[in-house]
């Protein structure tokens, strides 16, 4: 007798299995779902590590410059540390962030209204911001400093830049500073590091007085390194007299020879108006006005502008050297026979003027010579109405069509005015 050997037939089962179709199938389907369900965990895992990533319907747009609100009692406490702006990231559908980007109504600030005196790391922290949108703030905390407010006046010092560069001839004067006394205020500690206050003021080519400049004041420590405190006010103004005689006189514009017959000046401007002439006192005292070159009239034929330079008197100068001259020329033109029409006459009745063998008249036009030289007589029309008028002699007036787009812009003169005429 044989027996069979219990692995044999164990071995033999597992070779029937794996040649059974529906088992082979059976474990590749239970393979498939285990690698599914690996994947789409890990997939999330993912995801959910990069949330700023936008989905298929929200948009990313980012802001810089944002700026940050410091809540604190100011009258007690100065912080230091918070950043004057940070950068902004905004995440959410674009009907909402589009919005909410453009009009920057959301607010960024720091709270530190329950902290004291200290060193403190802290949230940079966001309002009114749209529950649809996420937001990033970069950076999202800071470490601050929070000291007592302290306040000390001290005086201002005036530096000159570039003394050294001053005009031959000039030098600094007597200098005053409004206000002499500032108040700084900070925290105690730097309170007390300032050394010196002080101003600049840089004098290269300094011809003329300062008078009241406006300029930013400096706050140094005893190495003269720059503190970083409020001062009230921010600026003083400075005044500097300049050493060098001037005096304001007029210009006036010397002329020769005629324009033609057919023009007319109607006004002569210059500018500047008035310059200043730099002289010693005693020169200064016989000047009351300076002269511009000769403008010959004779080659003026319209309006316009020219340049011209100064003669100043001996021994003196002035900033300005050269003026412009600005003239408006009128020209007039006359045209003669202009003949007049005759409207709304009946077809039997006979017109004439008395006194004028011919129905004529003439015109007289007057404006700016770039507009007059472009007319000419085909340009009006003259002419009266005698309709309604019956048989006998009548005064009647003469009317003109003139170009429409000239019209406000030209003066015009008829011999005649009104004219007699006789119907027959």
């Amino acid at each position: 007798m044989i027996r069979k050997k219990r692995g044999a037939g164990g071995g033999e089962n597992m070779d029937k299995w794996f040649g059974n179709k529906w088992f082979v199938r059976g474990v590749s389907l239970a393979f498939a779902i285990l690698l599914y369900v690996f994947v789409y965990f890990e997939g999330s895992s993912i995801q959910s590590d990069q949330s700023r990533v936008p989905s298929g319907t929200d948009t990313v747009q980012v802001l810089e410059q944002v700026p940050v609100d410091i809540k604190i009692d100011s009258e007690k406490y100065v912080v230091s540390g918070v950043p004057d702006y940070v950068t902004v990231t905004l995440e959410g559908p674009n009907s909402i962030l589009i919005p909410a980007a453009r009009q920057q109504n959301f607010s960024v600030f720091v709270d530190l209204m329950d902290l004291e005196e200290g060193e403190h790391t802290v949230d940079i922290e966001y309002e009114r911001v749209p529950d649809e949108l996420d937001i990033y703030i970069e950076p999202k905390t800071v470490s601050i400093t929070i000291e007592e407010r302290a306040s000390a006046e001290f005086q201002v010092q005036l530096e000159f830049i570039n003394q050294d560069e001053l005009p031959f001839g000039y030098e600094l004067g007597e200098t005053t500073i409004e206000p002499e006394t500032i108040t700084v205020t900070s925290s105690r500690s730097l309170i007390e590091q300032i050394a010196i206050v002080k101003v600049y003021i840089d004098v290269e080519g300094l011809t003329e007085p300062i008078n009241k400049r406006e300029v930013p004041i400096n706050v140094y420590d005893s190495q003269g390194n720059g503190l970083d405190v409020n001062t009230n006010p921010e600026r003083v103004l400075v005044s500097v007299n300049v050493d060098n005689p001037s005096k304001e006189v007029s210009v006036e514009v010397d002329t020769v020879g005629e324009l033609r017959d057919d023009l007319q000046l109607i006004d002569m401007t210059v500018d500047p108006e008035t310059v200043e002439v730099f002289a010693r006192n005693e020169v200064l005292e016989d000047i009351e006005s300076v002269l511009t070159e000769a403008v010959d009239l004779s080659k003026i034929t319209s309006s316009g502008s020219n340049t011209v330079n100064l003669v100043l008197p001996e021994d003196t100068n002035a900033e300005e050297d050269e003026v412009t001259i600005t003239y408006e020329i009128e020209q007039t033109i006359t045209f003669e026979d202009v003949p007049i029409d005759i409207e709304n006459r009946e077809a039997d009745e006979t017109v004439e003027i008395i006194n004028n063998d011919e129905i004529v008249n003439t015109i007289t036009i007057t404006g700016e010579e770039s507009i007059i030289k472009e007319l000419s007589i085909e340009d009006f029309r003259l002419y009266v109405d005698i309709g309604g008028l019956g048989e006998g002699e009548h005064v009647v007036p003469v009317s003109i069509e003139i170009p429409e787009d000239v019209s406000d812009d030209i003066e015009v003169e008829l011999e005649f005015a009104e004219i007699t005429i006789n119907i027959s």
